[in-house]
């Protein structure tokens, strides 16, 4: 018989998230928090302050079932190489100069802050297949150009997550949709996919809210203190930087190598994008037969971004080599400093994905179910917004978007379908955008820490800045979907929504002038 703790799908299985979460924002200390949320995680499995409690069940669940269970998951490890073999890919193209030859190239042509803002969350939205790629290729590409222009790193980073997993929730070729296409049992669902995106209001609403702060150059709670720190001396110290990335690891037999300009961060971009696309529809069985969009709907995103970029890292070791703007020795010594430089994103994962392990076998997952079938009946019409505000405490507890969509879509599949399709889809929308809502503001969720490690931005003031710009736009989310439940209409809400957010932003430069 299959052992099942006292505390399955009870309230305390959410305490070790909660628990990781507090902490880490009150110590500014990610790795014990969350090992202290995975250790109550485990005591609670082995039923602490119970008398038949087992400590040996305890360690062994966080250990064996945890940390190993995590690091041999075949998807997650396909993660960590893709993760690995971006940070090389970044160390090459910092080795040979592309990234400070694209730093000089934009500097004449980008010429102001709110240009840098604009340009990088343009280059966010055009990476529209996975918010990982996302994070690291955005980052690793415009960090140079922003540092220029005195925005904060903790900006950037900002800029990032709210062009990672708000453009790929609302991308209708993306490994997102191809996972919210596999939960909707019962109906097609890509077609279900194409319907939502005019309700993913968080999404949506996150956009219109960044570009309208960008051009009005407005910035509150921590994040206004991290801009006015961007002074002129941190200004000169982010250029010097950047310049000795460019001089790093230059020796005598490196000086008749010729300089490297902007095609060499270009083409390796360009190269892994295609790649990546390419080994997503390879992992779908598109070159067996099947047509592009079952692909991407079937697809193993770890394994075709795995594929695509260990091609593109191949197509760029040759590129460099053949074009002679860096040796062969000196493309091997670009591995191990890659390597070291995702060490941090890798432990921070790698914890995250363990919490997530012990929240899954203490049932959390099927005790908000159980809430929601509770509350569908008796308030209908509200649901959307109840669906969204769930689906952001779930997101933000586990750490994980795609979570939380299997386990709220099939519940709002279950209650509207045949019923009333157009409340299934605000729904589906509203569970969508209060997962990727949820993940935006959790510290252990994996496109936070893939922002924060793409901006190279310390983790937790990455967190905290962006707190309160994700809880703006999801207050205005859960007053829009009130809205779309009573109307179930798609333009009104989202006119009556964006208007809301663009007067929110105004009132925010109001009070700040005030101030």
């Amino acid at each position: 018989m299959e052992y099942v703790p006292l505390l399955y799908s009870t309230f305390w299985a959410l305490i070790p998230p909660v628990v990781a979460i507090i902490l880490a924002l009150i110590t500014k200390e990610v790795y014990s928090s969350l090992f202290a949320g995975i250790l109550i995680g485990g005591l609670f499995y082995g039923n602490i302050f119970q008398p038949g409690f087992s400590f040996e069940r305890s360690i062994l669940h966080v250990f064996q079932d945890g940390f190993i269970g995590a690091l041999t998951d075949p998807y997650n490890m396909g993660i960590l190489i893709f993760l690995v073999i971006l940070g090389i890919m970044v160390a090459l193209m910092n080795s040979a100069g592309g990234s400070a030859a694209f730093g000089k190239w934009a500097a004449k042509h980008i010429k102001s802050k709110v240009g840098a803002q604009l340009v990088t969350m343009l280059l966010g939205c055009l990476i529209f297949i996975d918010d990982y790629f996302n994070c690291l290729t955005v980052g690793s590409v415009m960090r140079p150009v922003t540092d220029k222009h005195k925005v904060s790193r903790a900006k950037l980073a900002y800029i990032i997550d709210a062009t990672a997993a708000p453009v790929c929730i609302i991308a209708p070729i993306s490994s997102w949709a191809a996972a919210v296409s596999g939960f909707v049992e019962g109906e097609d669902g890509f077609s279900v996919f194409i319907r939502a995106i005019p309700y993913n209001y968080y999404a949506i609403f996150t956009m219109i809210a960044m570009v309208t702060m960008i051009l009005l150059k407005v910035d509150f709670g921590p994040m206004r203190k991290f801009e006015n720190k961007m002074t002129a001396t941190e200004l000169v110290k982010a250029v010097e930087t950047s310049d000795s990335e460019e001089e790093k690891g230059e020796s005598e037999e490196d000086k008749d190598l010729r300089p490297g300009g902007v095609i060499d961060l270009v083409l390796p971009v360009v190269v892994l994008i295609i790649a990546c696309v390419i080994g997503m529809i390879y992992a779908g069985g598109f070159f067996s037969g099947v047509d592009f969009i079952t692909a991407f709907s079937e697809t193993d995103a770890s394994v075709g971004l795995m594929l695509g970029s260990i091609c593109a890292l191949v197509i760029t070791f040759i590129w460099y080599t053949v074009r002679r703007v860096l040796t062969f020795k000196r493309c091997c010594e670009c591995i191990p400093e890659g390597f070291k430089a995702m060490v941090p994103a890798i432990l921070i994962l790698t914890f995250a994905w363990t919490l997530k392990i012990m929240t899954d076998s203490l049932g959390a997952k099927e005790f908000v179910a159980g809430l929601v079938k509770q509350a569908s009946g008796a308030v209908i019409l509200f649901l959307p917004a109840l669906i969204f505000i769930v689906g952001c405490f779930l997101a933000f507890a586990t750490g994980t978007s795609w979570g939380t969509f299997g386990i709220l879509i099939p519940i709002v599949v279950s209650t509207f379908a045949g019923v009333n399709n157009t409340m299934m889809i605000i729904s589906i929308s509203a569970c969508m955008a209060g997962a990727v809502c949820g993940d935006h503001c959790s510290p252990i969720s994996d496109t936070t820490i893939m922002a924060s490690a793409g901006a190279q931005c310390q983790h937790l003031d990455h967190v905290s800045t962006q707190l309160p710009y994700a809880l703006t736009v999801a207050a205005v989310s859960f007053v829009t979907y009130i809205i779309a439940g009573a109307v179930q209409n798609p333009v009104v809400p989202l006119l009556a929504g964006a208007l809301i957010m663009v007067g929110t932003i105004l009132g925010i430069k109001y009070l700040n002038k005030q101030a």
